[in-house]
């Protein structure tokens, strides 16, 4: 099942909370940027980012995004601030 474009468009005004972000279609679902960074996406109607040492203490459920891929965090919050913070500290921990 590929992402809506409902969801995407949400999950996107969402995320104006901070500059810079972009996105890039991918096989019906999109891959999310902060910087250019690349950590996380919308796979399946679900907001996924990449896990880091920094973001574990947000204690979120992981989830795949497709078949034999990589386990990433599964971001299911109304609370903007909050996403704000878990997207800094994930970019915070692949930028380096």
């Amino acid at each position: 099942m590929a992402t809506t474009k409902e969801y995407k468009d949400y999950i996107l005004e969402n995320l104006n909370i901070l500059k810079n972000i972009t996105y890039k279609p991918m096989m019906g679902e999109y891959l999310l940027y902060y910087n250019k960074v690349l950590f996380g996406g919308i796979y399946d109607n679900r907001l996924l980012i990449k896990k880091t040492n920094s973001n574990k203490v947000y204690n979120l459920k992981e989830s795949i995004p497709y078949e034999s891929a990589k386990p990433m965090y599964l971001v299911d919050t109304d609370d903007l601030e909050l996403l704000k913070n878990i997207i800094l500290d994930t970019y915070k921990d692949l930028n380096k």
